[in-house]
């Protein structure tokens, strides 16, 4: 069955009311492929903590080290795809790229018999994610009309953490069916990401006026450089604090673990964070473009710090659940619309670098985030860690209520 019959036309009943636009049908076509590939990356993701840990008995430190440079690689690509990107004036080719990448590096994790090998298993992953993720935000922020932009990454955020949901859950009853065999479960992560390579293939389209290759716009020249604006900074500085404040999400299925969870029930803090993502993605994202994005902003900070309050205190399932899912609402309250301001603050035709350069920034922060959490729970223990994450949070807060350019939004 063709995706058309699963992808709403022009007459879509997301069409806004007075007339507003209704949400292109690439931005659903780019979220139904985001849906497949987090359904293979959640899958492999909601496990590998425990793999490492118990399976290959990888320690804490070394855990948040290798997730930090898995996702600081992801972003840290992205400034180069999203440049290239607006040079060729071509986004398809390196989405397909990057999500190829993704899905040659999933039989990678059921081989590994050592930490190198998921390092570098996870680098190829966070490689293809990074070489796709630019140009596919840029190419939504091409086929978008601004007035519904914060909706369409909202939207497109929303399926793809669906697939967030679907990929835990199924790798809870793999562990059920395989008996807790990490390895064998493994296995299931590539059918997934090889159709959603398939989909970009069939599907994506890239709109007419981006057919043609453009002048050379590289980021390191002082020209092209001069041209982002303050307010494009204040949103990049904003997002480097809101990931120093976000370390990664296994920690998350570490502590359920250590709470006593079950091997095969662990990823289901996964499942809670993700649900609670997905649910509140695209309404947040719709809400962000009728109100002040600057106080939604502020909430998803207040979310994130009641969350690692929760993380931190918890002793048994109900605070640990409930961390979860507040977490899930600050990163519904949150992507979306950074996105949203990142494409708003990006000089013309330079939409992709401006997501690149964003997320080089964001980067950086995310492997000093991830390591800083790995030291101080291997040192003072988990609660230490949620509650570092928490006075980040706190200081993004500030930053956000002090930055004149950030008040515009």
């Amino acid at each position: 069955m063709p995706l058309g019959a699963f992808v709403p036309q022009s007459s879509s009943p997301f069409s806004a009311a007075g007339g507003r636009s209704a949400i292109p049908r690439g931005v659903w076509v780019l979220g139904f492929v985001s849906l497949l590939m987090d359904v293979s990356s959640e899958l492999a993701h909601s496990l590998l903590p425990l793999f490492l840990a118990g399976t290959l008995g990888v320690p804490v430190l070394a855990i948040g080290l290798i997730e930090g440079v898995a996702e600081a690689t992801a972003l840290i690509c992205k400034v180069f795809s999203g440049a290239l990107s607006d040079w060729l004036g071509k986004r398809k080719p390196l989405v397909l790229l990057g999500y190829g990448l993704a899905a040659f590096s999933k039989p990678l994790f059921p081989l590994a018999d050592s930490a190198s090998t998921v390092l570098l298993a996870r680098f190829v992953d966070r490689v293809g994610k990074g070489v796709r993720g630019a140009p596919r935000d840029a190419l939504i922020a091409d086929i978008t009309p601004p007035e519904i932009r914060g909706a369409a990454f909202g939207l497109r955020q929303s399926m793809d953490t669906v697939g967030a949901v679907l990929g835990p859950l199924l790798a809870i009853g793999l562990m059920l069916v395989y008996r807790d065999d990490i390895r064998s479960a493994l296995w299931w992560s590539l059918p997934p990401a090889l159709l959603a390579v398939a989909a970009i293939w069939l599907w994506v389209r890239e709109p007419a006026e981006h057919g043609e290759a453009r002048a050379p716009a590289s980021l390191f020249r002082r020209a092209v450089f001069s041209r982002f604006s303050a307010g494009f900074w204040g949103v990049a500085g904003l997002g480097a604090v809101f990931t120093l404040a976000r370390f990664s999400e296994a920690f998350l299925v570490l502590r359920g673990a250590q709470l006593g969870l079950p091997l095969a029930w662990a990823p289901l803090v996964m499942v809670a964070m993700s649900a609670s993502y997905a649910i509140s993605a695209y309404p947040l994202g719709w809400l962000s473009d009728h109100v002040s994005r600057a106080r939604l902003l502020q909430l998803s900070l207040l979310l994130l710090i009641a969350a690692d309050l929760a993380l931190g205190a918890a002793a048994g399932p109900a605070l640990l659940l409930a961390g979860a899912l507040l977490w899930g609402l600050h990163l519904g309250c949150s992507q979306g619309l950074l996105s949203a301001l990142v494409a708003q603050t990006a000089p013309p035709g330079l939409a992709g670098s401006a997501f690149g350069l964003f997320n080089l920034i964001c980067g950086a922060a995310t492997l000093l985030a991830s390591a800083l959490a790995g030291v101080l729970w291997q040192t003072w223990g988990a609660a230490a860690a949620f509650h570092g994450g928490a006075a980040f949070a706190a200081a993004a807060l500030l930053l956000g209520l002090v930055l004149r350019p950030l008040r515009q939004f």
